[in-house]
């Protein structure tokens, strides 16, 4: 009878203790879906856990990205993921019939939500929100990957901006005259980003006369040639400095991390407040995620062209618009980091860059102009 009463006894503990561990599993947060966007902090549910977001994130499935973070089982709720996208893995169905010809993307244009585009990969993209032609590949929070049900043949325009960047073949810098200008130049950085990057910029080496767009790409080049080691280093090298570059003041504050704005890219992009600036410009949340300018080639070139073409720094113009009014290469130099290097501030800094610029004009078999110095 003993033997019996113990059986029983272990028979009620089997009982009780999967009920008793349901029983503590958290409540399921809403399923994970492929076509939200989450901003770090954010929960969602996924395969029986719930998850938290580390940072910005969107299409990454939980359990194979470090943003999310595993908060442990749930219960109830919709787990499986997907949210309201279903279970896939990311993009939208349907739509088109048997006739999927879609006009080609192109830079600069107005897109409204719902707007359909083939892309330069050929494959089609859905506006989630409205944007002035943000890139689809990059800039995933106003697109989404679309899929049409009939035959894919092709845009009804050409793409791009008329006589614009983004095209490698319109670009006054060839590939090989890329690889001869940075020839132990790091493989992050290719000449496929840089042009991929131009359409964020189309008059970019693109305005005024032919020597004139030929001087701009080799002031540019020049002056990233200085920053960048020869664009060797990706980031920067003094990681001592990493904490400094988050200004508390701001109201956004710095959600990726005290120590996350370091410099990174071609330009050496700094500081939260220009992570959020140049983020906001391009339709791309590098606030949340400043990884991605050492992580996608076209987006740390897209850094450094905007710097470029639309910041002063401590000079007195847009180092674009130094180039194409006719101020000179020297002012180039003075927006970038005229307060340490000009006035006699460090000559021989000066002097390097200058050094670059003019190879590289040779190289575009073009001439330097005048107001090298700063």
């Amino acid at each position: 009878m003993a033997f019996l009463v113990a059986i029983a006894f272990v028979g009620v503990l089997a009982a009780i203790l999967p009920m008793a561990s349901s029983a503590s599993a958290a409540s399921c947060a809403s399923g994970w879906s492929s076509s939200a966007v989450y901003t770090g902090g954010a929960t969602a549910s996924y395969n029986g856990h719930n998850w938290g977001a580390k940072w910005w994130t969107q299409g990454e499935t939980p359990g194979t990205s470090d943003v999310w973070a595993d908060q442990g089982t749930c219960s109830g709720g919709s787990t499986t993921g997907g949210g309201t996208g279903g279970t896939t893995t990311g993009g939208s169905t349907g739509g088109g019939g048997t006739n999927c010809v879609y006009p080609n993307w192109a830079a600069g244009t107005d897109y409204a939500v719902g707007a359909i585009v083939k892309y330069t990969d050929g494959k089609l993209y859905r506006a989630k929100n409205a944007n002035p032609g943000y890139d689809p590949v990059i800039s995933t929070w106003f697109w989404e990957p679309y899929t049409c049900t009939g035959t894919t043949t092709g845009g009804t325009t050409t793409g791009g901006t008329t006589g614009g960047g983004g095209n490698p073949g319109s670009f006054v810098v060839s590939e090989a005259q890329f690889n001869q200008m940075f020839p132990n130049r790091n493989p992050f950085y290719t000449y496929a980003g840089l042009t991929a990057a131009l359409s964020a910029y189309p008059g970019f080496a693109n305005t005024g006369s032919d020597t004139v767009k030929r001087q701009e790409a080799a002031a540019f080049l020049a002056n990233v040639n200085h920053e960048t080691g020869g664009l060797f280093y990706i980031v920067e090298q003094n990681t001592a400095n990493y904490p400094h570059y988050c200004d508390a003041n701001q109201p956004y504050g710095c959600p990726a991390g005290q120590a996350a704005y370091y410099g990174r890219g071609p330009i050496q992009l700094s500081w939260n407040f220009n992570y959020k600036a140049a983020g906001d410009a391009l339709g791309i949340n590098l606030l949340n995620n400043p990884n991605l300018v050492q992580t996608d080639p076209a987006v740390a070139w897209k850094t450094g062209l905007w710097y470029w073409n639309t910041q002063n720094g401590p000079g007195t113009m847009t180092p674009h618009n130094a180039m194409v009014n006719g101020a000179g290469f020297g002012e180039t130099i003075r927006s970038i980091n005229g307060s340490l290097e000009c006035n006699g501030g460090n000559p021989a800094q000066v002097q390097s860059r200058i050094n670059s610029y003019q190879s590289f004009v040779s190289i575009l078999g073009t001439t330097p102009g005048n107001n090298l110095s700063c």
